[in-house]
């Protein structure tokens, strides 16, 4: 019997994969699956970007690359992220990585060990805690609650601050309540930290071009009184459709880019050379296809939110961001898990407990809406055969 670390107890894992490969085996018995589980676009990566990282591959882009990514495609970043938040930030500060997860493993990687305390959304991406407990790190839940839209506290956020506080991640848009949180709230907060000069941040802004209803993202970068303890999160994945591509980026502080540069080297050396200049493409290039992308989505939420509120017991908060519904099902009389089985094995419709994001999503079952409106209606119909059996 081979022993293992003990740390590998406690890393847990993303259940929408585990609800995909469930609804691919009842796919494969010829069973026809509506898939509302997995959070990808269900879009092609726009032709440009795709044609670029084809030409990159055909100039002999091969090789290794830095570490912290092309210097071309961090300057772009910042660019793009000045034209979009009117925040300036050094391309220096910019490393890219192989995805979104890399950021929020190192991230929590630096802070966490045993007696220090890590705060992160619950109901939230269920990463955040599993790489926390990982660490031997106290993971302490900020409550995302119905009555608030999903949106954080911050005076509660505030509260539950102590000396061995290391690091606050937040995320707006949120997956998998689809919760934006209000620029009073994240005013509130930083102002709050300055009381809290020992505490990090990192704001997970992976949907920040997703928002609806006339909303506007409020990026992190805005506020230079923190930036020199600020992590933002971005990438290509969602935006772009791109999540194959393994692409994403992340803004650190000064005092942190050796450091996340060093366990880059360790981990993964540099990111995949064609998929950076694609990344180049994606964000100097058009962007129609992204405008076209976001507007179906919004098509797709007033629909899916209308739909699920006339479900017999259920109840569905607007979704303000990203492309999630986040429906309370507790009317119906099932728990989360138990409806996404039954949603899943009677219904032949895929979606995500609650519970697969944190204790607190008990009573919801999170609905990906990035899947056509036909689908989508197939898969409210037969969801609401279910419920009125």
């Amino acid at each position: 019997m081979l022993k293992l670390a003990a740390s590998m107890s406690r890393l847990g894992t993303e259940s929408a994969f585990e609800v995909l490969a469930r609804a691919n085996a009842l796919a494969a018995q010829g069973h026809d699956i509506i898939n509302l589980g997995i959070g990808q676009p269900d879009f092609k990566t726009p032709d440009h970007i795709v044609q670029a990282g084809i030409k990159a591959l055909a100039d002999g882009h091969h090789g290794y690359t830095p570490a912290n990514g092309l210097p071309q495609l961090r300057e772009a970043v910042a660019q793009d992220l000045e034209t979009r938040h009117g925040a300036p930030v050094n391309p220096d500060n910019v490393v890219v990585v192989p995805g979104g997860k890399p950021t929020m493993f190192f991230a929590v990687l630096m802070f966490g060990e045993p007696g220090a305390e890590i705060m992160y959304p619950n109901p939230g991406f269920p990463i955040y805690e599993s790489v926390i407990k990982y660490t031997g790190a106290t993971p302490v839940p900020i409550e995302l609650s119905e009555d608030q839209g999903f949106a954080f506290s911050a005076e509660k956020v505030l509260s539950q601050i102590t000396e061995n506080t290391r690091l606050i991640i937040i995320n707006s848009p949120a997956n998998p309540t689809g919760g934006v949180t209000p620029k009073a709230e994240i005013d509130a907060l930083v102002a709050g930290l300055q009381d809290h000069l020992h505490v990090a941040l990192m704001s997970d802004e992976i949907y920040s071009q997703m928002l609806y209803g006339g909303r506007e993202h409020v990026s992190l970068l805005q506020y230079p009184e923190i930036r020199d303890r600020l992590i933002v999160l971005d990438g290509w994945s969602k935006t772009y459709a791109m999540t194959g591509w393994r692409l994403g980026y992340a803004v650190w502080p000064d005092q942190l880019v050796e450091q996340v540069t060093r366990l880059c080297i360790n981990d993964h050396s540099c990111v995949n050379a064609s998929a950076q200049f694609a990344g180049l493409a994606a964000l100097t290039g058009s962007k129609d296809a992204v405008h076209e992308m976001v507007a179906e989505f919004d098509r797709r939420r007033q629909f899916i939110v209308a739909g699920l509120n006339d479900l017999p017991g259920v109840r569905c908060a607007d979704a303000a961001g990203a492309f999630y519904a986040f429906p309370n099902i507790s009317g119906t009389g099932m728990n989360a898990r138990e409806a996404q089985d039954l949603f899943l094995t009677k219904g032949h419709v895929a979606t995500v407990a609650g519970t697969s994001f944190g204790a607190m999503g008990e009573g919801f079952v999170r609905f990906s809406y990035a899947n056509s409106l036909a689908n989508i209606e197939r898969a409210l119909e037969r969801i609401g055969d279910l419920l009125r059996a």
